[in-house]
């Protein structure tokens, strides 16, 4: 294929991808961009792999193949609760790769430059490198804390912000000098070097962030592994890679700030790593209050008589897969004149948009699922609030305790509606390590169990 034919089919997917982000931007028109944003990754691949030589099409075959082996039975395994962690770990992937292409671009460059253009490209091989260890350990961190093999809460080191500001400064220095070497053997010492102390800001920037903040973690690193992409376009003097990490990074980043507003958080503070600190308890829990609980009948009869329901998915809906009987319980609702709507928190679940995959998954209306700032004021005319394995995103010490690890969060205020019932599993804290005062409150009841079974019983008791 010419070099302008394959420009032409690069600058049809970009347009391509950029009609996937439009789509993706709405539930209706979810599935549309998805389409769009296969359609323009197959275009970009037969156009690469157009414009290679005869002889090397064999090792690509061979390696998209592996790929398609390893990728396949992984994303066919991965229940709708891991999603999270696998995102955080392709990012992770997207990282090395960076790094993979920076030392492979210096060592063996495509083209051999002089002058100004070699030291434009030893700035596009250094960062590049430095963006994918940042991506690239960041993001193995993040996928431990969501999977839970690393601990949630913040590793708050003295002096953090001093080790990463240190750590930066050293990479800059060591970047002057690896620009000003003309020892190819230093050049690779001073990027190694670098790569070791990038891949290990990464850890801290990311275990210094805690749990209840790890949505935007993952946002964030999204945003980078952009970057990272941009930056082995640059290396490879592909195109495509360039629109396309450009539109990545700028998108992921665009959310990390819309969530970050969300919840309240510094946008700066998100990329310093130094916000998100937990505790395992909150000071307005006094340790001698009681719950109420109440059983799957009586709470059958209380909607039954109930004019309008707001129900608060969470994590511990995913977890116990209760959306399709939660799809089934509104309608049933619904088809007896009850006013049944969702309630979304910005960072529900362990990722931008969780929530809304899992109803729309089980056909809830789109419709019913309102954001935050839609549903709020509509708590105290409500009178019966579910909160399904919700427990950070309801916590009213967020919005009335000051001195609370949470405090300033935006949050869904459940607890002005007549009457709100929690079905959890235990009085565990959420993933902040936070106390939620909401399990004490007068108008609050307990439901426990796991949430599928408990919504099944509700469903039996009703009709």
């Amino acid at each position: 294929m010419s070099t302008g034919l394959i420009s032409v089919a690069y600058v049809v997917a970009s347009v391509l991808f950029i009609l996937s982000l439009g789509g993706l931007a709405h539930q209706e028109s979810a599935r549309r961009g998805n389409w769009y944003g296969v359609a323009g990754i197959l275009i970009a691949i037969a156009a690469t792999v157009a414009g290679f030589d005869p002889g090397s099409l064999t090792a690509i075959i061979i390696a998209m193949v592996l790929g398609a082996a390893i990728g396949l039975p992984i994303a066919n395994k991965v229940e709708m609760t891991q999603m999270p962690q696998l995102v955080a770990l392709l990012h992770s992937f997207v990282g090395l790769a960076a790094v993979l292409v920076g030392f492979s671009s210096y060592i063996d460059p495509l083209v051999v430059m002089v002058g100004v253009e070699h030291t434009i490209k030893l700035v596009e091989v250094f960062l590049g490198i430095f963006i994918g260890a940042v991506t690239f350990t960041g993001s193995l961190v993040a996928c431990g804390k969501l999977d839970g093999r690393i601990d949630s809460k913040a590793l708050t080191l003295p002096g953090r912000h001093w080790m990463n500001l240190a750590a930066v400064i050293l990479c800059v220095l060591l970047g002057a000098a690896f620009l000003g070497t003309g020892s190819m053997a230093m050049g690779i010492i001073f990027l190694i070097v670098m790569t070791l102390i990038a891949a290990v800001l990464g850890v801290h920037l990311i275990m210094a962030i805690g749990g209840a903040d790890m949505p935007v973690v993952v946002s964030m690193l999204n945003s980078y592994s952009g970057w990272a992409a941009a930056a082995i376009g640059f290396m490879l003097g592909n195109d495509l890679l360039i629109v396309t990490g450009a539109l990545v990074g700028s998108s992921g980043a665009i959310l990390s700030y819309i969530m970050c507003r969300a919840m309240n958080r510094s946008f700066i503070s998100v990329i310093l790593g130094g916000f998100g600190q937990t505790s395992s308890s909150s000071s307005s829990s006094s340790g001698d209050e009681t719950v109420q609980e109440i059983a799957a009948d009586e709470l059958a009869e209380e909607l039954r008589n109930a004019d309008s329901v707001i129900i608060v998915p969470g994590y511990g809906m995913a977890v116990a897969q209760a959306q399709n009987g939660i799809s089934d319980l509104t309608k049933l609702l619904r088809d007896r004149g009850v006013n049944v709507r969702f309630g979304i928190h910005p960072v529900a679940g362990r990722l931008p948009g969780h929530m809304n995959v899992l109803l729309a998954e089980a056909h809830v209306p789109y419709d019913i699922v309102l954001e935050m700032d839609e549903i709020n004021d509509d708590f105290p005319e409500t009178d019966v609030v579910l909160v399904i394995g919700a427990n950070d995103t309801v916590n009213p010490a967020a919005a009335e305790d000051p001195t609370s690890p949470i405090a300033g969060m935006p949050v869904l205020e459940v607890w002005k509606a007549r009457q709100v019932v929690i079905l959890k599993r235990g009085m565990a804290t959420g993933y902040s390590g936070v106390e939620n005062p909401l399990f004490f409150r007068d108008n609050s009841y307990m439901l426990f169990g796991d949430a599928k079974e408990s919504v099944d019983k509700l469903l039996g008791a009703i009709r």
